[in-house]
């Protein structure tokens, strides 16, 4: 056989026979590559995208679950409010007399107030004396035919829905439905608590692909694209049922597109069905970037590959030894060497072949320059991204867990007749709450005041009798905007270093009044009081150079933002008397950060 192929070879014309040889050893490799390289680079796109996808998904099934604990903590309440199992089962002789119920039962409105994911809450009750105030409703036979109704009552288990009621009072939201049973009174009733549609969607508005949360009847309740809301998967044209796929990884055509499906689901706590977020990315979208690529790369090398192949027929004709020299330099190059240069002088067809060649050679080490440098980019850029992930997941702060246990133990509290404690715990949770908003640069002078009032007021439960406050501000000032926290940090600085270093009753003055054309803000006590050689050591520290010493780093920053925001003459002034007290003054322009 091998003698055969021999004779055959030796029979065939030069140029024939590298025509032949180039085909099989340099283009069709080239091209198997080319195609398989093309191929990787799509598929790791495309696993690339999944596993982001899968990450988002992940991501918006823990946001939704942190969101859906505040609706669920209030109906925990409300199954237990003793109040709402009045009004729902008393029987009013009038409309005077309900109308008075009514208006005395708040509790429904106050959560609304209280949190931004309660859009509003309803009843629903079998008391026929009971009238619609949108609050609270009497089953009518529509509603005792509506799937959610018929669900609730089937278990004290809370339930997720969409309500997609087309009555007098529609909700068209995702809402938590559960039964309140009245053993008592051998009633029942079903809540219901309407979730913030804003809340839901802004969940979804950063997502990088069109991403949709969906209840088990297969409506919408949040998605990316807010036109989807209220919509059933069936009118999406998803090209699959996914109502009743399980939770992974498809292949489907969207709208007539390949496209990319990740499933997943969520059973929020205590909760008889589950909801589904689905996460869709057309593939075109995301490897047409690769595509492009690999297809300009692949014209490239059809190109070179055509050009070599002319040259290599041109060279055909050339004598033998100048074309053994030359087949020589592309045995080396086809071997690996990119270091090889081609020497063959002359003007003629092989002197431009070998140059080039020359410029091949260059060309490919220059891309492979290439190649190596985003290469390393890639690599950077991964690790960039990494950090970035790991800087994120570090800073995850979920306030709702602290803010809700603060307020059941008001709520214990107060039903347990500690109206002190549980008036302590409100200004507590609300210094908290206030602390933590805190992040625009600007707040209310008002607001800073309330901080200031909630912290005294906490202060003061510590020492009782032993502090005594006042704070004052001109009426027309409580609008007026300044940088967060520059009075607390002087108000807790007159106790720490005041109070708790005199014994007696200490008194904390808060003064706001306009100056000469500005507004003075003055906090004074007449506590312990800083002796002259520490007094000049604390106006050192305040505004000289980076020191040391922590315990006044509270003032040393409040009197660096009031000079970085309005300038040096509006920075901290502080004089005190050892055994009288300390006052601590400065001065905004009028009107605070508007002029800013």
């Amino acid at each position: 056989m091998l003698r055969r192929l021999i004779r055959i070879s030796n029979n065939l014309k030069l140029k024939h026979k590298l025509l032949i040889s180039y085909v099989l050893v340099v283009m069709v490799p080239v091209l198997i590559i080319g195609l398989a390289v093309t191929a990787y680079f799509r598929q790791q796109a495309l696993n690339n995208a999944i596993e982001q996808t899968i990450n988002n998904v992940e991501k918006v099934k823990t946001q939704t679950t942190t969101l859906l604990r505040v609706p669920t903590d209030i109906s925990n309440i409300l199954m237990f409010n003793e109040d709402l199992k009045e009004i729902v089962n008393k029987r009013y002789e009038s409309v005077v007399e309900l109308t008075s119920a009514y208006l005395a039962y708040k509790d429904f409105q106050e959560y609304k107030r209280l949190y931004r994911e309660v859009a509003g809450i309803r009843f629903y009750s079998t008391n026929p004396t009971l009238i619609n105030n949108l609050e609270f409703i009497p089953v009518d036979e529509q509603t005792r035919e509506s799937y959610w109704y018929k669900k609730a009552l089937t278990s004290t288990s809370i339930g997720w829905f969409y309500i997609p009621d087309k009555g007098d009072n529609p909700v068209h939201k995702l809402s938590l439905v559960r039964k309140v049973p009245f053993p008592e009174y051998r009633s029942r009733g079903v809540l219901m608590i309407e979730i913030n549609q804003d809340e839901l969607n802004e969940l979804l508005r950063q997502e990088p692909f069109e991403t949709l949360i969906t209840d088990e009847q297969g409506y919408v309740i949040a998605a990316k694209n807010t036109n989807w809301v209220g919509k059933t998967l069936n009118e999406l044209d998803f090209g699959v049922d996914l109502q009743n796929q399980a939770k992974g990884t498809l292949e489907a055509d969207f709208r007539g597109e390949p496209s990319n499906i990740v499933i997943d689901e969520l059973r929020p706590g205590s909760s008889i069905n589950s909801l589904k977020i689905i996460s869709v990315f057309e593939t075109k979208d995301i490897v047409k970037d690769a595509n492009m690529i690999s297809m300009i790369g692949l014209i490239f090398i059809i190109l070179v590959l055509m050009i070599a192949l002319l040259l290599v027929y041109i060279i055909s004709f050339l004598t033998s030894n100048r074309l053994l020299r030359l087949s020589k330099q592309l045995n080396k190059l086809a071997l690996g060497d990119l270091n090889v240069t081609s020497r063959i002088d002359g003007n003629d067809e092989i002197g431009q072949l070998s140059r080039q060649f020359n410029y091949m050679v260059k060309s490919i080490n220059e891309l492979m320059v290439q190649v190596v440098e985003t290469t390393e980019q890639n690599n950077q850029l991964e690790i960039a991204q990494k950090e970035i992930k790991l800087k994120m997941m570090a800073s995850q702060i979920n306030p709702h867990f602290l803010f809700n246990a603060l307020e059941s133990i008001r709520m214990k509290a107060h039903i347990q007749g500690e109206a002190e404690i549980a008036n302590i715990v409100r200004l507590l949770g609300k210094l908290m709450r206030k602390s933590l908003e805190i992040g625009s640069g600007k707040t209310t002078l008002q607001a800073e005041l309330e901080m200031v009032r909630s912290y005294l007021e906490i202060q003061k439960f510590r020492y009782v009798d032993r502090l005594a406050f006042r704070i004052h501000v001109d009426a027309g000032l409580e609008k007026m905007y300044i940088p967060p926290l520059i009075i607390q940090p002087l108000v807790e600085n007159a106790i720490v270093h005041g109070l708790e270093n005199k014994e007696g009753t200490v008194h904390v003055e808060v003064d706001i009044r306009p100056v000469r054309g500005m507004v003075q803000v003055r906090v004074r006590d007449d506590g312990a009081g800083i002796t002259e050689e520490r007094l000049a050591e604390v106006l050192q520290f305040v505004s000289g150079p980076e020191e040391q010493e922590k315990s006044r780093i509270g003032l040393r920053n409040v009197h660096q933002r009031l000079t970085l925001t309005y300038g040096e003459e509006h920075g901290l002034q502080i004089s005190s008397e050892y055994g009288e007290g300390t006052e601590i003054t400065f001065t905004l322009p009028a009107g605070g950060d508007e002029h800013v």
